[in-house]
């Protein structure tokens, strides 16, 4: 897998929703990696998209995801995999720019069957390992190992942000360099 190339990267933000965070694992540390990612998609121009499952249900996305991304476009599905909402499905070919990073909920459900899906379908998908959760752990983990054996890249947040600049003489790197600290 190659390194990621925000000129040709998508950002998809996986149910991270009101009902469904309080009984996820390391809440805390989720939300703060997600929002770094999605911070630095904004900051470096690479398109984003925020998907809600039966937002009627499971409410909106969380308040801390949103407002770092008022202009990102929201799309509810029913379907657990993203790429089988006929609207989202529009986004990613509208978008086919070879790579996807996926973050969000739940990573064993929606975040691996989207990857999975993606991938059969020819995009290069990163799942950011410490930008997912589930409400177990073990969850998680398993997920993970599923994905990476299915030649899925599994990286992190500081990867993800480093590998977008590329170089630390980006007009971005203190800014989002103190993200991380």
């Amino acid at each position: 897998m190659p390194l990621l190339d925000r000129d040709r990267c998508r950002l998809l933000v996986v149910d991270i929703q009101e009902k469904l965070l309080p009984a996820m694992d390391a809440q805390e540390s989720f939300v703060r990696n997600a929002a770094i990612v999605l911070q630095a998609a904004r900051t470096l121009g690479v398109p984003s998209l925020i998907s809600e499952q039966y937002p009627q249900g499971l409410g909106s996305t969380i308040a801390p995801i949103t407002s770092l991304a008022p202009d990102v476009p929201r799309l509810s599905k029913t379907t657990f995999s993203c790429a089988l909402e006929p609207r989202m499905r529009e986004w990613f070919d509208l978008n086919a720019s070879g790579q996807i990073v996926l973050i969000g909920l739940e990573a064993h459900v929606c975040v691996l069957q989207t990857a999975m899906d993606l991938q059969r379908d020819g995009f290069e998908v990163f799942v950011v390992a410490d930008a997912v959760s589930s409400r177990k752990a073990a969850s998680v983990q398993t997920a993970l190992a599923r994905l990476a054996s299915a030649s899925v890249s599994i990286v992190t947040t500081e990867m993800v942000v480093f590998e977008w600049m590329r170089t630390a003489a980006s007009p971005h790197f203190k800014a989002l360099s103190k993200l991380i600290r």
